[in-house]
């Protein structure tokens, strides 16, 4: 299922005098690609409504038809997956996930204990992203993976797990909370009862909320003790709930709500409100105490705001996708913010931290960069600057919001936000008024 198309160098954004009206956001990847597999897994047929096209779900997409999971696309963002009851039809596949760690985390767990033989590989991003925290773990229930490159590290050859097993596994909390995701979601094709503790502080909580939000809605509950443990019990079994709406992606929405913040606004996102599962929807308590106006209905947000902002010094890895876009409205805040606890951002699409300090200094920041922190500075006046984005969508989107203190930006390689919000620039540009 390709959705390739031919890559523009750059993209020039000219200088934006004020950003005001509505955006209907794309579905949460996290909850596509999380529903998109377990309706795989369920008994029964799944509509699913409002799912994100984009480069992440289409590797999912086409990783499930691959493993003989049947789909129908009925409309945009509207599919029915009929549900292969826990047993995956096709037992040797060789599986494409490209930089989609909602994709490759989770299917590694679940192909474990699927009794087959596959191989999992991605781009050369990918395989410098840590896995093996996820498959110790599995080995602990009986699965037998093997490192194809080097140790720790996708790709992997999975193979049909051995007898002999553990009924309570460990799995490290520390690097990424899309481990522990992943082994919940597979513990049900376990066949019997099991315990997973947590190791270390668990980072990215929210991320798990949905992970054990969905399950639920999918008939799976798993019992815990705060988030040291969670217990999956014997003869849980996924059932499709006939239909999901999945909700409009939290994170997408930082970058509109920050826009309302920076350029005046209203700006309104719909398709994510107060009533949202997502984390990140915890974005708009950032706002607030930088100072913006927010307003919220179970569905939709809003913000207005006039710069300079309040400098901020927090605590973000409840939010860190949405951090990054704490980082930039940095650059019009009055005095230096700091952003502490992300160290994650280093295992993601590319190394955010070191990433964000280099670009946030080409448009005249001073950073200080920690192991875990950024400390901004913002500078007397914004430079033009052209942005490097590591093939990371978030690092495009976050920086087009540089363009709303009055100079241009050019932003390299525009089209990495396909993987998860192709029409980004051009509902950026419909909200932005030029300055003149």
């Amino acid at each position: 299922m390709s959705r390739e198309a031919p890559r523009a160098d750059y993209l020039d954004l000219a200088p934006v005098a004020r950003a005001s009206g509505s955006v209907r956001l794309p579905g949460s990847k996290s909850i596509s690609n999380r529903t998109l597999l377990l309706a795989a897994l369920a008994r029964g047929e799944t509509e699913v409504v409002g799912l994100l096209e984009a480069d992440d779900t289409a590797r999912m997409l086409d990783a499930l038809r691959a493993l003989g999971v049947d789909w129908t696309r009925r409309a945009p963002g509207d599919y029915v997956v009929h549900g292969a009851g826990g047993a995956f039809p096709v037992g040797s596949a060789e599986l494409f996930l490209g930089n989609a760690g909602t994709a490759f985390r989770p299917l590694t767990a679940v192909l474990a204990l699927a009794g087959g033989t596959y191989r999992l590989s991605g781009v050369p991003r990918m395989h410098e992203r840590p896995i093996g925290d996820l498959v110790d773990a599995l080995k602990a229930l009986g699965a037998d993976i093997a490192y194809l490159g080097r140790e720790g590290f996708p790709p992997l050859e999975i193979r049909p797990p051995r007898s002999a097993a553990s009924d309570r596994i460990e799995v490290r909390g520390d690097v990424s909370s899309q481990f522990l995701s992943a082994a919940l979601m597979a513990l049900p094709l376990a066949g019997r009862a099991v315990s997973v503790a947590v190791a270390g502080e668990l980072v990215s909580k929210p991320y798990v909320e949905i992970t054990l939000a969905l399950m639920e809605r999918f008939g799976v509950r798993a019992a815990r003790a705060g988030w040291a443990r969670f217990d999956v019990p014997a003869g849980a079994r996924y059932a499709s709930p006939g239909r999901v709406q999945v909700e409009g992606d939290a994170s997408s929405a930082s970058y509109f709500l920050a826009a309302g913040a920076i350029g005046g606004g209203p700006v309104r996102v719909e398709g994510v409100g107060r009533a949202s599962i997502q984390g990140d929807v915890r974005f708009i308590e950032v706002l607030r105490a930088m100072g913006a106006q927010v307003s919220a209905g179970d569905d939709w947000l809003e913000v207005r705001g006039t710069p300079p902002l309040r400098a901020l010094d927090a605590d973000l890895n409840h939010i860190p996708d949405a951090a990054m876009t704490a980082a930039v409205l940095a650059l019009f805040a009055e005095g230096p913010t700091t952003i502490r606890n992300v160290a994650n951002w280093r295992v993601k699409e590319t190394d955010r931290l070191g990433a964000m300090a280099v670009e946030l200094r080409k448009v005249g920041a001073r950073v200080d960069e920690g192991p875990d922190w950024l400390r901004i500075v913002p500078p007397r006046k914004l430079q033009a600057a052209t942005i490097d984005t590591y093939d990371d969508h978030r690092m495009a989107m976050c920086f087009s919001l540089v363009a709303l203190g009055g100079v241009p930006v050019r932003i390299n390689d525009p089209q990495c936000v396909a993987k998860t919000f192709p029409d980004y620039f051009r509902e950026f540009a419909r909200l932005a008024a030029r300055a003149p």
